[in-house]
């Protein structure tokens, strides 16, 4: 890959990562305010109780932060990396 290829896909990741983990917060804001009301909506139509579906809103986050960390993060900061070893430290 050429240099201008991997500062492409450094960006998307980065960009990805910043714009997901805005929307993280925000659903996990409103999930927090709305706890109350949502859990009783859910309830009455899943029909099942609050302690079923308090683990699965728990795994839908913890499943959101691996995403953001391991799938985006993690190989846009190697690929910085990269860029940066590749020339020497040095802006461009």
């Amino acid at each position: 890959m050429t240099h201008d290829a991997l500062r492409v896909t450094r960006n998307i990741l980065l960009r990805s990562f910043v714009v997901g983990l805005v929307i993280a917060i925000v659903l996990c804001a409103v999930t927090i305010m709305e706890w109350d009301a949502g859990m009783k909506l859910a309830t009455a139509w899943l029909h099942t109780s609050e302690a079923t579906i308090t683990p699965i809103v728990l795994n839908f986050f913890t499943n959101i932060r691996f995403f953001l960390l391991f799938i985006l993060l993690t190989p846009a900061l190697a690929i910085h990396w990269t860029i940066k070893k590749e020339r020497g430290g040095k802006k461009k």
